[in-house]
């Protein structure tokens, strides 16, 4: 990989938690409760799986009690939602990833256990699905895996043209954007850094992002005036 860790450390700054804004209409827990609810009569009998293709790949923030390669068909990653808080800021937003309608998307699925599923939906909608502006961004999609087709719940896939979503953008316009953008969670650098080395990791290699951590390595070294590597 052409970004480094070493590199990565360059676009960290201590920024502070501002919050999103008043643009943003929170949910309320007993709205949040009521959409686990329907996402839990939705799965009937079925198991709960979850399709992961970012952070979740890295960073599960759940039990798990199997997990497979599972390919997602008609959707691929983007880069296509703004960010002013989190990895971004007003001053310099950055860009979060999403599914996009189109292509395909390797990644993986994990089966959660059976007899959590209603309380593992509460924890994963509480911690994703925490605007209106998010609610159409929550689906079921169907992927691929060794051992057949399965069902499985993906988060921020779906994205619609509105404020703050910038799809299509060119992958040097990206690049800029994720070698300079810092929020108090991080960098944008260092989630795409993340991802990529995780998906390597797997044998995954996403071409648009394999493309696009060499041109955010290019930006940090322009923006750092470091000697050319």
């Amino acid at each position: 990989m052409s970004l480094t860790p070493d590199l990565v450390a360059l676009c960290f700054r201590k920024e502070e938690n501002l919050g999103y804004g008043n643009d943003w209409v929170p949910l309320t827990e007993a709205e949040q409760d009521a959409i686990a609810q329907r996402l839990f009569e939705e799965l009937g009998e079925e198991p709960l799986w979850v399709f992961a293709y970012g952070s979740l790949i890295w960073n599960p923030t759940f039990v798990h009690v199997e997990d497979r390669r599972a390919t997602a068909i008609g959707w691929h990653r983007s880069f296509c939602m703004e960010l002013t808080a989190w990895r971004g800021t007003p001053e310099q937003p950055g860009l979060m990833m999403a599914l996009d309608r189109g292509g395909r998307c390797d990644g993986v699925a994990f089966r959660l256990p059976d007899d959590t599923r209603m309380d593992d939906l509460s924890k994963m909608v509480r911690r994703e699905i925490i605007f209106q502006e998010d609610l159409d961004m929550v689906r079921w999609v169907h992927v691929q895996t060794e051992a057949g087709k399965v069902r499985a719940l993906v988060f921020w896939a779906g994205p619609k043209h509105g404020d703050g979503i910038s799809l299509k953008l060119p992958l040097e316009r990206v690049a800029w954007v994720l070698a300079r953008a810092c929020g108090y969670a991080g960098s944008c650098a260092e989630y795409l850094y993340n991802t990529v080395s995780h998906l390597e990791a797997l044998g995954i290699r996403d071409r648009n992002l394999w493309r696009l951590q060499q041109l955010v390595a290019v930006e940090i070294v322009e923006a750092y005036d470091l000697p050319a590597r």
